[in-house]
């Protein structure tokens, strides 16, 4: 299924190929879907798709994000082309990894865009309710401003972390009662992830993992390494500054995003299937309406405050992967994390 400029591969026994210059989408059942390839950005394969080393190769030529994701919507692989810009960008990088009080500053930055996204949401949603909700939310969204000014006078790292978390632990009580207030029958508990134990859950999880993988080809094409991060620590395997770089974008995105999916009913209970083991994940039906509608939302226009234009969505990324890799290079006092303008 190919969606403006991504290809999603779903299916059991698909298989992604490379024919005549094309990207041949082939399904058990013998239909075949072929797919320019120089109109693709990203290809998305899920669960048990396959690809064919010349498709892999196609992509790497032409710098086309290729992502492998799991049913709950963890990476198994990514791909992208060479290596991009300067390796004193790189260095720059680790130099500033390697120093506690750098680390400690992008981390707050990271954090504190994160925290305001949660602020104007829990607000905007303060809105949406009744009672006793329109009146939890506001306190929530006070606790949350208490702890974003408490940020700003920190340097230790764990603080930082601890402060993120019991923002964190508020803000998931507003989505609660947001989505309580849709009585779209999808109710939301408390965060469970590896595995989800919920339709709620399963969506944010899987939006997640749909995000991380646009953020590592963001952070590669402006030439950072996405395993070094600031936030979360360094760990084999792990992208940790596409995690760092996530976190702002979890309300401000992905969040928002599912919220809208379930209050639209364009996500609904027969959407997912729980296993014998008590997960939850989207079915194949789910997915196809998620990916549908998740492009249209990337493709909308937001205010980006710093650039004081609209960009499309699926542009933040790369526009904060840019200013990131700024800062680095020393062009810019501080980075700024993105904030949504209402």
């Amino acid at each position: 299924m190919r969606i403006l400029s991504s290809l999603y591969v779903q299916g059991h026994g698909t298989k992604l190929s490379l024919q005549k210059g094309s990207q041949l989408v082939s399904r058990r059942e013998g239909t075949k879907v072929r797919v320019p390839i120089e109109s693709l950005e990203e290809v998305i394969l899920m669960g048990s798709s396959s690809i064919t080393t010349d498709a892999i190769a196609a992509c790497v030529e032409r710098g086309i994000r290729l992502a492998s994701l799991r049913r709950g919507g963890q990476g198994s692989f990514m791909v992208g082309g060479p290596t991009h810009g300067n390796v004193h960008l790189r260095m720059a990088q680790a130099q500033a990894a390697a120093d506690p009080a750098a680390t400690a500053q992008l981390a707050r930055w990271f954090v504190a865009g994160k925290l305001q996204n949660y602020r104007r949401l829990l607000n905007r949603w303060s809105y949406d309710v009744d009672e006793p909700g329109r009146s939890m939310l506001p306190a929530q969204r006070e606790v949350v401003e208490t702890r974003l000014a408490r940020l700003a006078t920190t340097d230790d790292g764990d603080t930082i972390r601890g402060l993120e978390g019991d923002a964190t632990r508020r803000y998931f009580k507003g989505i609660t009662a947001r989505l309580d207030a849709d009585g779209a029958g999808l109710s939301f508990g408390i965060r469970t992830r590896r595995p989800p134990r919920d339709p709620v859950n399963s969506l944010l999880s899987f939006v997640y993992g749909l995000l991380i993988t646009e953020i590592v080809g963001s952070l590669e094409a402006v030439g950072l390494d996405p395993q070094i991060g600031y936030l979360h620590g360094a760990r084999p395997g792990r992208p940790s500054l596409a995690l760092d770089l996530l976190e702002e974008f979890r309300p401000a995105i992905a969040d928002r995003f599912a919220v809208r999916l379930i209050g639209r009913r364009q996500i609904r209970a027969e959407h997912f299937v729980f296993t014998a083991g008590g997960a939850c994940y989207l079915t194949t039906e789910g997915r196809h309406a998620l990916f549908q509608a998740y492009d249209a939302f990337k493709a909308e226009e937001v205010m980006h405050r710093l650039l004081r234009q609209t960009v499309p969505r699926w542009s933040l990324p790369s526009v904060q992967a840019t200013l990131l890799a700024r800062f680095l290079r020393g062009d810019l006092p501080a980075y700024p994390p993105y904030v949504m303008d209402t």
